[in-house]
């Protein structure tokens, strides 16, 4: 596998580091050293994947990936954190993150979790930019859902989450699977996030949220997303 990669690291050893283990492993890379320039990258170049650090001068890791995903910038992003900082990680998920791997980490971890979110982003880009079943629509590329045709708020994990069963409907989705593809490999919340999640969109996009139509409860095992013919 490779594509491109941005690198957005202030610490040149760490930079250097990464841009010769990505380079081996036939990546095509850029690095930026503060954020301002991180963001400017971004913003202007066709990537495949961002590694992005959260304490950088001139602008934070946060505010880039806030920035990038306000502006319909659907990169991948992976976040580097320091050991310790648990809440820097539940922020960069909220925001709009895919993944993100605490200081000090291997260079074989940190590819592992590159190649999984590569892999998952280009089945991703399989589904068509916009997606409709009954009065709902989801814009993939705007981040936006409707219900019809008013605005449904909806945070970025639960648009995942909706993304995630678009993508495998019909499909029995276990609770570990949501949390794994959706929360990001290595992450640490409990099964009962995914039911809360899971009731707060229903809330969003079911007529009847106790009945859901849509995303339905498999005992036992997790959910299922279903698209009748009529819808």
């Amino acid at each position: 596998m490779s594509g491109k990669i941005l690198i957005v690291e202030d610490d040149q050893a760490m930079a250097v580091a990464l841009r010769d283990g990505f380079e081996y492993e036939g990546y095509s890379v850029q690095v930026a050293r503060d954020g301002a320039a991180g963001l400017r990258l971004a913003s202007e170049k066709d990537l495949d994947l961002i590694v992005l650090d959260v304490m950088l001068p001139k602008m934070s890791g946060f505010d880039i990936c806030k920035q990038l995903r306000g502006a319909g910038n659907a990169t991948p992003i992976i976040m580097l954190t320091a050991r310790g900082q648990e809440i820097d990680k539940v922020v960069g998920l909220k925001i709009g993150a895919d993944d993100y791997v605490t200081k000090p980490f291997s260079f074989m971890e940190l590819m592992a979790r590159v190649e999984a979110l590569l892999r998952r982003t280009h089945r991703q880009s399989e589904i068509p930019e916009e997606f409709r079943f009954g009065p709902i629509a989801v814009n993939f590329k705007k981040f936006e859902v409707t219900k019809a045709g008013a605005p449904v708020e909806v945070s970025p994990r639960e648009f995942n989450i909706l993304k995630y069963f678009i993508e495998h409907r019909g499909e029995v989705i276990t609770r570990d699977q949501l949390l794994d593809s959706v929360w990001g490999y290595g992450s640490f919340p409990l099964t009962r996030t995914v039911d809360m999640h899971i009731a707060k969109l229903r809330q969003k996009i079911e007529d009847t949220p106790s009945d859901p139509r849509y995303i339905v409860t498999v005992h036992r095992v997790g959910y299922k997303f279903i698209v009748r013919p009529e819808d």
